[in-house]
């Protein structure tokens, strides 16, 4: 690891003009996870900007009944907060299962939202990776593929986007508020996060040197029946094989709102719009979610060895749809 010069942001303007002035550098949260990309050399800053004594942790409830969390407050807070585990409980319990307690006391919510991709060709500073290295190749399309994405893929990049919280946050309809050398600026979650397209390099629209403020989690009376389920290949805190975020409300057996994300199958946390759009105003039993299931993995585009995500996937949809309607056990 190359020597990288450190400093301590006094306010949030300085960290700023510090990052935006200098391609070369990046700001220091939690650093569970970059400073492992660092010792791999996978990013390569040569100034990093401590960002932990800004103001930026309060996780408040707002005057409509919604969320506002700073980009700073640690998962572990903000997964026990009163508030986020009364009104957002799919919040609470992502943030549990997406971590160990040690992580989760470090790990900020900004930074959960901008950890890079789990996929070992990225993090293998010899194999090409068009994240890494735009235009060098995919080793994941014809590599080792079992746990990467079969929706939101293209021709140069298939890995998953690896956030827990960010699936419960995309289902919910939150923004993310950033403040940057040109302002601040308001992102709906689902353009926060960008398909790979032809330009994987690119998880999001943000500027260099534009920094995370907020996460706004609007008031969604759904929310408050809502779970997190995920599947993983053990226990111990392992990444999402396939994961889903559900609210739901039902009036006599009839969906009446649904909200529905998807995660560990997608480039991006996966808004389930289809199956949505599917549920409103049909009667909540098994038939009709297995069929929703199906309808939103209808376009998934597995390789030889992740083909079983894609039921995977549905049947994760399907039990957590079951335990929220009465019908099931998220077990």
């Amino acid at each position: 690891m190359r020597p990288i010069t450190y400093s301590r942001a006094p306010d949030t303007a300085t960290a700023i003009a510090a990052v935006s002035s200098d391609p070369t550098s990046d700001f220091l949260a939690g650093g569970t996870t970059e400073v492992d990309l660092l010792r791999q050399n996978v990013l390569t800053p040569r100034r990093l900007v401590d960002i932990n004594d800004l103001p930026l942790t309060g996780i408040e409830a707002t005057p409509e009944g919604g969320l506002r969390i700073g980009s700073l407050a640690r998962m572990s807070e903000v997964a026990a907060a009163p508030v986020v585990r009364e009104r957002f409980p799919v919040i609470a319990q992502a943030l549990e299962l997406g971590a160990s307690a040690q992580l989760r006391h470090m790990a900020s919510m900004g930074g959960n939202l901008l950890q890079r991709v789990r996929c070992s060709y990225f993090r293998d500073a010899e194999s090409p990776c068009n994240k890494r290295e735009p235009g060098t190749g995919c080793s994941a399309i014809e590599g080792f593929s079992r746990g990467h994405a079969v929706l939101g893929t293209s021709e140069h990049c298939i890995a998953t986007h690896p956030s827990d919280v960010a699936v419960a946050l995309m289902a919910l309809d939150a923004k993310v508020h950033t403040q940057g050398a040109e302002g601040e600026h308001t992102y709906a979650i689902d353009d926060f996060f960008l398909l790979p397209g032809d330009t994987p390099h690119r998880e999001h629209p943000m500027a260099h040197g534009e920094l995370i403020t907020a996460i706004e989690v609007p008031a969604a009376p759904v929310a408050r029946t809502s779970l997190y389920l995920k599947v993983r290949d053990r226990e111990s805190y392992e990444f999402a094989l396939a994961s889903v975020a559900v609210a739901l409300s039902l009036v006599d057996d009839t969906v009446a709102d649904v909200r529905m994300a998807l995660g560990g199958v997608a480039t991006k946390p996966w808004r389930a719009r289809r199956a949505e759009d599917f549920l409103i105003g049909a009667v909540a039993e098994r038939v009709n979610f297995v069929q929703a299931a199906r309808v939103e993995l209808a376009d998934a585009r597995p390789t030889t060895m992740n083909a079983f995500k894609v039921e995977l996937a549905q049947r994760a949809i399907v039990r957590a749809l079951e335990t929220l309607a009465g019908n099931g056990s998220p077990a």
